[in-house]
């Protein structure tokens, strides 16, 4: 057992109400322990509200005094993002929390009873014994920029996820009516959207110059001088084309609204990146990875929203962790 192993189990002493909570969507269960893990009192359900928070700080006033306890420690197994509120609410209060290994619950649960089923008041009683063990972790409760940091980078992954969806849904819809077109145009450009936007099929070509598709081609958000060897080749492809002929009315309609989506989530992403990069341009930290070579600042948004502030850590051992 290392040093903070034992420095954990120290935490818990006689004086020590330790209590165990399985974290669920809309209600919680909640077990309490002594130091030697004896079940103190029956387990009760906690809301996932105002009045459910503060009825349970009220009933761990009123056990610690029944059993004569001046510190309180509790521990939860994190359950998806439904502790997030009830972390915020025991910071106001100056309770600590720790959690517990969700794989350490389930093989502590079996050696009890044997049973791999799950049961949460049966689950809130083990993590309770883990936490009087010092089988914990310290949650990093997130606070000013590194909070912003970390939902903004968060909501900025869900955009780029996004406009892969839509991204793959444009290929899709090019395999079926203009297969042609990756010949020409392997990455979605300006110069694509602008094609996919006024002549996305390859009938919309015949008897069209160079100069009439730049003419058009320009009327295109961000696109002023097109290019002409490109327009070219993609008049030639489109001769030969195998694109599907039939349903192209509903097709036509599908692509305009994927370039517009594809547009605004470019857009959408753009803005947020520059956002973020203005707000970690505000920490010490930034500077400090500035001097590394090769980093971009999207990475090092990425970075700080994951590790924040290098204040925290004693180890270089502890970043890599």
């Amino acid at each position: 057992m290392n040093c903070t192993q034992n420095r954990k189990i120290e935490q818990v002493t006689d004086q020590t109400l330790v209590i165990g909570m399985d974290i669920a969507k809309q209600k919680h269960f909640v077990a309490m322990v002594d130091a030697r893990g004896r079940e103190l009192k029956k387990r009760v359900p906690v809301l996932q509200s105002r009045a459910g928070f503060e009825q349970f700080y009220a009933l761990i006033q009123e056990a610690m005094r029944e059993f004569d306890k001046t510190e309180v420690i509790v521990g939860i197994e994190p359950t998806g993002h439904y502790w997030l509120n009830l972390a915020h609410f025991l910071e106001e209060k100056g309770i600590p929390l720790v959690m517990v290994n969700p794989m350490h619950v389930k093989r502590s649960k079996e050696l009890d009873d044997n049973l791999p089923t799950k049961h949460d008041a049966k689950d809130a009683l083990v993590i309770a014994r883990l936490v009087k063990d010092g089988r914990f972790s310290y949650p990093r409760i997130l606070h000013e920029v590194e909070a912003e940091l970390r939902a903004g980078t968060t909501f900025r992954e869900s955009l780029i996820k996004e406009r892969n969806a839509v991204l793959n849904q444009m290929i899709r819809w090019l395999d079926q009516y203009f297969p042609e077109f990756v010949q020409v145009f392997p990455s979605f450009g300006k110069l694509a959207l602008a094609v996919l936007e006024h002549t996305p099929f390859p009938m919309d070509m015949a008897d069209q110059t160079i100069e009439g598709l730049m003419e058009r081609y320009r009327q295109s958000e961000g696109l002023k001088c097109p290019q002409k060897p490109k327009i070219q080749k993609l008049i030639e492809v489109s001769r030969d084309s195998i694109g599907i002929t039939e349903g192209q009315r509903m097709a036509r309609t599908q692509i305009a609204t994927l370039v517009r989506r594809y547009r605004q989530l470019e857009q959408e992403i753009a803005a947020l990146t520059e956002e973020l990069v203005a707000l970690a341009q505000t920490t010490v930290e930034y500077e400090w990875l500035q001097t590394i070579p090769g980093l971009g600042d999207a990475t090092m948004v990425e970075l700080l929203s994951e590790i924040g502030s290098f204040q925290q850590y004693q180890d270089p051992r502890q970043l890599i962790k």
